[in-house]
Parts: structure tokens; C-alpha cells; sequence
């Protein structure tokens, strides 16, 4: 979903430039590396909690009204990826069942499919609440194809990491296609190869034969 369907980072991004903002010191790209650092979930209030107690400015209200613009700038710049409605609409049309497998919480999914108006085009959401586990454990991976009755020989999954996205899917069987447009990481496990690389979420289409368009 995130960084596959739309941009999440670069909104994230710019979330921690607006509240940098609003305290009047700090740096974004500092605040935002709060959020890789695995003491908190990757999109954990706390990482805004860690970064004002540093900087010397934590109070309770400052932290609220940080935590609400955070959010509200997050969700307000994401959108879908161009070309992304229209392959979900081809795919969907071809009788291809979709699912999403985000480590997104479920009310942080649900938000974002609903801005980007995708949510309708998936049968199911599988969330770490839903599965138990997170990626690249395959338990996400395993509930949504029971979900969509589909084996994993006849699956795709379709994802911006190739640790937590592509490793897992070709452990179970499933052709893998990498959304290398999405992957802000440094650096790339050589040891981790897609069956598919995408340069643009439509070119999905071609690849498994519709029209997305």
C-alpha cells in the first residue's frame, strides 16, 4: 500500500517540515529519522514525543498540536500514484481478485485508502491486527490469499520493499513485481531479485495482459 499505491514518505516528509515549523526549531530530516529508528512503530506519536524532548521543547499542549498537524498534513498530500486507479480498475475488471498487505495500523490504512479513493477496489485489508504478524513474516501474505481463495502459484504480490515485500512472496511461490519507483531506501539487497521491476505502477498492466487504461 504505502510507497506502492502513493507516496507516503514524501508526505511523512513534509508532515515533519510543518511541524518544524510550528516549533520554530529543529530539522525535518532529523524528525523524520525518528521514525526509522524501530524504538517506536513507524508511525508512532512517541517519535514526535523522543525529537521535542531533545530539541528541550516537549510541553503536553506543543506535543498535541504537533501530533494533529502531523497528521492532518500527512493524510491531506496522499494521493494515488498516476495510473494507479485506472490499472486497479483494469484489473478488477479483468475478474482479478486484489488485496492490500500493509503493516499500516488498520485505522491508518483505512484512512488513506479512503483519501486516495482506492479502498473499494480490494476485497480484503490485511493489517498486523489482522494477521498477527508483520512483514516479511508471510502470515499477512498467507491470511489475504486465503482471503481472496487464490494458491500462491496463481498470486502476485506487488510491493516497494524487497526485504519485507518481494523476499516473502518468493518464499511462498508468487511471481513478485517490484515497485522500484517507491523505494526510498538506501541501497538494495543483492541477494533479493523480483521477478518484475516496475517504473510506473500501470506498467502492472501489461504484465498480466489488460488494458489499464
Amino acid at each position: 500500500m504505502d510507497n506502492t499505491l502513493f507516496d507516503l514518505v514524501g508526505a511523512m516528509r513534509e508532515a515533519c517540515r510543518c511541524v518544524v515549523d510550528y516549533l520554530g526549531t529543529g530539522d525535518p530530516e532529523a524528525l523524520f529519522s525518528q521514525f526509522l529508528r524501530g524504538i517506536h512503530g513507524f508511525e508512532d506519536h512517541e517519535n514526535i514525543r523522543d525529537y521535542m524532548s531533545e530539541l528541550g521543547v516537549y510541553e503536553p499542549g506543543t506535543f498535541e498540536v504537533c501530533c494533529r498537524t502531523y497528521e492532518d498534513v500527512k493524510l491531506g498530500l496522499v494521493e494515488a500514484y498516476p495510473g494507479v486507479e485506472e490499472t486497479l480498475r483494469g484489473l478488477r475488471d479483468a475478474g482479478i481478485s486484489l488485496a492490500v498487505v500493509t503493516d499500516a495500523e488498520a485505522p491508518q490504512a483505512r484512512r488513506r485508502l479512503d483519501k486516495t479513493g482506492l479502498i473499494d477496489y480490494f476485497e480484503t485489508v490485511v493489517t498486523p491486527e489482522v494477521s498477527g504478524r508483520r512483514k516479511p513474516e508471510p502470515d499477512s501474505l498467507l491470511y489475504a490469499l486465503q482471503r481472496l481463495d487464490a494458491s500462491p502459484a496463481r498470486a502476485m504480490m506487488v510491493g516497494d520493499s524487497l526485504i519485507r515485500d518481494i523476499a516473502p512472496g518468493r518464499h511462498l511461490g508468487m511471481v513478485t513485481a517490484f515497485a522500484a519507483y517507491g523505494d526510498w531506501r538506501d541501497g538494495s539487497p543483492a541477494d533479493v531479485q523480483a521477478d518484475i521491476v516496475l517504473a510506473e505502477f500501470a506498467e502492472l498492466a501489461g504484465h498480466v495482459g489488460i488494458t489499464g487504461r
